[in-house]
């Protein structure tokens, strides 16, 4: 046992880099550090090996930038420039190598991987960075050591500030990835423990939860899923992958660049202008029609006005119960549905066995189909009038008053009261929000306020657009009347 130890400690000495920074990071008011003091120039890099880089691009702290630091234009950048084109070789991606094509410690990699719930595809990516990190002369080296030190994602939350988010469905999700990395790290280190020395896929280093989520927070926050080449047959396949450089480009919804993957033999990536790009306008990319859940979660910061955020609810007979004492409308369907009501319902997904009973308010729906249909049913007592309409004009909104002036109205002041139940879940009100952001000085603190301050306007937004459909509706069924 000794000598093994030994041999470990003089390879991890020789041909591996230290995980000491990936240990869980006290996350400091710079969050533009990167791995290393002195990182190798990225650009220079890049073009060294057979990339390209357009001359007015240069990596500085981006103005509004959630991770420190972007691409910024030096100066005036023409709409269809190309600004950054990848070679096949420089995305760092993880692919099973073919049989007996592999060395040990690949194997080794692979074999924790497949233990990895799809769902946490970037632990997987994250793996064959860790690796990379450790090694000593890697390939990547100059892009790993531009990487940040720490991560501004909820997994890396002091405590309490997990518990100030206040919104249970992102709690869940966080609490699973925490037990995850605990888990995952207890069948890595049995894994290590049982293989030699020289088969040690991270030089005899350990890697615990922390490194590992720095791993995993890494690649969630910065890879793509594009197209690879298959190791079998060389058809193309849909891989993640990190991308150097271009994964410094920020996010937004009107971003001014996209990137384009050549679908000829060089598969090369290139980043192309989408509009004209002013001089110091920073470099930016539509990450995707994503929700603040998810823009927290995998990438640490939070959009505010997200017209794609939503709030999650469970379907729930007694909340829609409770909702319609608070809106002031008396139905026992709710929580004794005719026979046909609950056979619409079983069409809906929201009654049997296998129903789903997650919903939402907020996002492009405003009201989940569903859970807008169910109202609209529950609330009406002709069923004939409700068999002339497809399930798809009853889930819509768009579809005005299908089922009568008086059905809708009551099934709008039904969401409504769900919006005020829902608002009162909160701990803290919005004014009180509002007032601690102005005082916070931990960007964790700042981020969990953000997040929820957010939910509470997606509330406050949907309630806003159904009291206006009311009004408008009920002065429609006074100028009929």
């Amino acid at each position: 046992m000794t000598a093994s130890k030994t041999a470990m400690a003089s390879l991890s000495f020789t041909h591996f880099r230290p995980f000491s920074s990936a240990s869980m990071p006290s996350l400091s008011p710079s969050f533009s550090s990167r791995l290393v003091p002195h990182p190798p120039d990225l650009i220079k890099w890049v073009r060294r090996e057979g990339g390209f880089v357009h001359h007015a691009l240069n990596i500085a702290p981006a103005p509004g930038a959630h991770t420190g630091l972007g691409l910024l234009a030096s100066h005036h950048i023409p709409k269809g420039s190309e600004l950054i084109i990848l070679p096949h070789n420089l995305p760092l991606r993880f692919e099973s190598p073919e049989a007996g094509d592999s060395d040990e410690a690949d194997s080794v990699l692979v074999n924790l991987a497949r233990q990895v719930p799809e769902e946490l595809w970037s632990m997987k990516l994250g793996l064959k960075l860790l690796k990379e990190r450790a090694k000593v002369g890697s390939f990547w080296w100059a892009y790993i050591g531009n990487l940040p030190e720490v991560f501004t994602v909820p997994i890396f939350f002091p405590g309490d500030d997990i518990k100030n988010l206040q919104y249970a469905p992102l709690l869940y999700q966080v609490n699973k990835r925490c037990r995850f990395l605990l888990d995952f790290e207890k069948e890595v280190k049995r894994t290590l423990d049982s293989i030699k020395p020289e088969n040690h896929p991270f030089g005899g280093q350990t890697v615990d939860a922390s490194s590992l989520g720095w791993a995993m927070a890494a690649v969630s926050s910065r890879a793509f899923r594009l197209y690879s080449k298959n190791l079998t047959d060389s058809t193309p396949t849909s891989v993640p992958m990190m991308l150097p450089l271009i994964d410094m480009c920020n996010h937004s919804f009107n971003s001014n660049a996209r990137i384009i993957q050549e679908q000829d033999a060089s598969m090369k990536l290139k980043v192309v202008a989408e509009t004209e790009i002013e001089e110091n306008a920073p470099l930016t990319l539509n990450y995707g029609c994503l929700d603040n859940d998810l823009f927290l979660l995998d990438y640490g910061f939070v959009v505010p006005s997200n017209q794609y955020d939503y709030i999650e609810l469970k379907y729930d007979e007694a909340l829609l119960e409770a909702a319609s004492i608070v809106a002031g409308i008396s139905s026992e369907n709710f929580s004794s549905p005719a026979p046909w009501q609950r056979l619409i319902l079983t069409k809906l997904n929201l009654h049997g066995e296998a129903a789903l009973l997650k919903v939402s308010i907020g996002g492009s729906e405003i009201v989940d189909g569903r859970l807008l249909a169910a109202l609209r049913v529950l609330l009406s007592v002709d069923e004939e009038m409700v068999q002339k309409h497809d399930l798809s004009v009853l889930k819509s909104l768009s579809a005005e008053a299908p089922l009568g002036i008086a059905n809708e109205v009551a099934a709008l002041r039904t969401v409504i009261a769900l919006c005020v139940i829902a608002l009162g879940h909160f701990p803290t009100k919005i004014m009180d929000d509002e007032t601690l952001l102005k005082k916070c000085e931990s960007e964790t603190s700042k981020l969990a306020i953000q997040f929820r301050l957010q939910k509470k306007s997606v509330i406050i937004d949907v309630m806003s657009n159904l009291t206006r459909r009311v009004k408008l509706l009920s002065s429609k069924a006074v100028s009929q009347g």
